[in-house]
This record gives C-alpha cells, structure tokens and sequence, in this order.
C-alpha cells in the first residue's frame, strides 16, 4: 500500500554504485587506495575511477590525496558517516533473512535493491519497471539474483498477480532506508559547498495541513527555495507505513496513546482545545455556549471511527447522558466538512486549530465544548534514528515555533 497517491518516485536518478561506496568506505578507513584495492579484489586504477566516480555524482572531493597516503574531506566524513548509518539496515536485513553469509552489502547492487522496494512500493512488475526506468526483463533478473543471494523467494504468484512475501516487505523497508541515508548524504554535501538540494516529505494529518504546516513550510522556503516540500496526506495507518518504509521524513496530527511501531516516537507541540463548530448564520451560533440539551436538536459532522477525534465524539454524547444523534455525514476530509456546515445546521466536534482562516474570515464560527476545556496531543512523529539534516531541522524548527506561537498556551482554545 502506497502511503498517498501524491508520491512521485524518487528511483529517475541512477542509484549509487554500491561497488564504488565500499571502495570509498575501504579507502577512508584505511587511509589507501592500494588497501582499498586489496580488500576489493579489484586494481588500484579502478579503485581510483570508482572514487572519482563518486566525486562527480556528489560534485566534491570526498578524499584529501598526500604522500602518505588519503583522508576524508569534509564531504568525505558526511559520505563516510552516512554510509556507515546505511550499512547498518542492510545488517538488519540480514537479521531477517537468517543469513550467516558475508554482510548483505558485500553481496548486493543498487540495481536490486531497487527493483526490490520499487516492486513491493508500486505493488506490480509493470509499475515498478516505469518507476526505476527499467525494463521489465531487467527488474526480473535483478530479482532472480537477488533471490539468489539471499537464499529465498521473495515474492509468490498468485490469482491476483505477484506478491511479495513478508520476508520481502521487511527486507525492501530495510533497502529503502539504506537508500535515504544516501540521499541525505548528498544534501548534506550539497550544503557544505553552499547549495541548497535535499527533500522533506511530510505527512500531514488534517489538523496540521490545514493551517500549521503550509504556513511553516511558507515561511521556510523564503530561505530555503532549493529544498524540496511534499506534503502528503492520507489515512494515518498509510502515512504511518511510509513513515516506517522511509518514504516520508515525519508526521503532523494528533498523538497516539500506543504507537504500534517501537521505532518510532512522538514529540508534543501542543495541546488541541475542542469546540463545537457550526456556520456563522447558525441558530446557536448567537449563543455564548450550546446548552447540552440541544446537541441532538441538529445533524452532525463526524469522524471516522477509526480517527482519534471520534472517541471524543462519543463521550461528547455520552457525559451529556445522551444518545449519538442519528443524522450524521462522516467525514475526514475538512474541505468537505467545510461545506457540509456552510450549507446546512450540520454541527461538528472539532478544533479552532483546524479553523483559523474560516474564521478569521467569518465563515465558520466555534463555542466551547459543553463539558469544558477538552483536548488532545498534537505532535511530530518520526522514526528513533532518523538523522535530519539541517534544512529538515530548520524546517522542524519553524513548525516548533508556529505551533508555539499560534496555539501555544490555550491560544487554540478558549
């Protein structure tokens, strides 16, 4: 499952050599070219026109040349560092497939780990194939040998076409994360040398992409228009998979009580005040409160049971000692929502947060949740050993702050 349909693939640019990555790895450590060579089984010539490989596709220096032999630039220790973080998920990946063979990156290419996640990301051979640009024929053979190397199927026919195995899942979320290590280590190359490359895929849940996030992201590209944003949106259980798979850097929206991946975690921006949210024209809307009596006098605007907020929904009802109205739209998309309230007396559990421009510009109005202050955790989540580089920190920062700011200290309620 895809996290959201908006994902362009990031497979156009060839993948690094893997080749040419444990030649500079060797040459790094080792401090020769000559070692490096040895330990590559390779000659000491094409050792050095790997490594000059990979200086043009970074366009740095990545190795210092003296007598006595070479040493990381500045480049190089960013490329080394992130290599090793690399390496690491491809060890667990061996850990998965049971394997007591040689490291999995000693035995692999960039070509099939990339027809492996290009596969169980697009979900069909003929997809996967458009994605990496490829045919289907070469993503076949790269599959069969990788099947080879690791000593079992990783995909199974089936009515329906073919499917990868779990094994096969694990292992792509693995290679895909081994393949975002490798692009931040050419943003933060990139930055080293004053340019400004790199990309931040969030993914937004409906209280942060309607006003936190954009005006974040507005104010963060002022300074930093080469950076790419791609903001995502989607069922939370899709975008959280992307966030696992690597495919997305982190998450807006609200917090959840039990995080069912243990490599992640949560961070709290702020506390989300709840309010009842009607059209400005609405009978209750001349009301400073609504009397709970008349909770069920209007239809309503619910959440999916599914989301956080319909608990919420529930107990609204329930502490008023009343029965869940009967004459209800659900609905998790606000654009929607906007225009069921604005058409009729629909009444919705919801945020001030998720309303700042309807109501500043009169079109929606809000009052206070008849049991009182209510309100849930909204936060950043991301995974425990993601690294950011400094435009995604900065970015961060500027989502910190805003959410300081606006909704900070009860700002978001009443």
């Amino acid at each position: 499952m895809k996290p959201a349909a908006e994902t362009e693939p990031d497979m156009r640019e060839k993948p690094l050599n893997l080749r040419h990555l444990r030649v500079f790895l060797a040459a790094a450590r080792t401090g020769m070219i000559s070692r490096a060579a040895e330990e590559m089984h390779i000659t000491q010539p094409a050792a050095s026109q790997a490594i000059h490989n990979l200086e043009e596709r970074f366009g740095a220096s990545l190795l210092r040349r003296g007598k006595g032999g070479v040493a990381p630039t500045g480049a190089g220790d960013v490329l080394a560092d992130r290599m090793e973080r690399a390496f690491r998920h491809l060890d667990a990946a061996d850990s998965i497939l049971s394997r007591r063979a040689a490291p999995l990156h000693s035995h692999t290419t960039s070509a099939q780990l990339e027809a492996l996640t290009a596969i169980v990301q697009q979900g069909s051979f003929v997809l996967a194939s458009r994605a990496v640009g490829v045919s289907r024929a070469s993503l076949h053979k790269s599959l069969r040998e990788l099947e080879r190397v690791v000593g079992t199927s990783l995909f199974e026919t089936t009515s329906f076409g073919v499917r990868p195995t779990r094994v096969a899942e694990a292992f792509a979320r693995h290679a895909r994360l081994y393949r975002h290590e490798l692009d931040q280590a050419g943003a933060e190359i990139a930055a080293l040398g004053g340019g400004e490359t790199g990309r931040t895929v969030v993914g937004a849940m409906p209280l942060a992409r309607s006003y936190l996030l954009p005006k974040a992201v507005s104010v963060f590209t002022q300074d930093h228009a080469g950076h790419r944003v791609s903001i995502l949106e989607g069922p939370y259980e899709s975008l959280l998979l992307g966030l696992r798979r690597g495919e997305i850097d982190f998450l807006i929206g609200a917090m959840r009580e039990d995080l069912p991946a243990r490599e992640l975690v949560e961070e709290p921006l702020f506390d989300d005040v709840l309010s009842i949210v009607m059209r400005a024209g609405h009978k209750l809307a001349a009301q400073a409160e609504v009397p709970p009596h008349l909770l069920t006098a209007y239809p309503w605007v619910a959440p999916r049971s599914a989301a956080p907020l319909h608990a919420h929904f529930v107990d609204l009802f329930a502490g008023a000692g009343l029965a869940p109205p009967s004459d209800i739209v659900e609905c998790s998309s606000l654009n929607a929502a906007r225009i069921l309230l604005m058409e009729s007396d629909r009444l919705m559990l919801l945020s001030n947060a998720q309303i700042v421009l309807e109501r500043a510009a009169g079109m929606l109005v809000s009052r206070p949740h008849p049991a009182g202050r209510i309100s849930r955790a909204i936060g950043l989540t991301y995974r425990a050993d993601w690294r950011p580089t400094q435009a995604q920190s900065t970015l961060m920062g500027a989502v910190r702050r805003l959410a300081a700011e606006t909704f900070g200290h009860g700002k978001a309620g009443f």
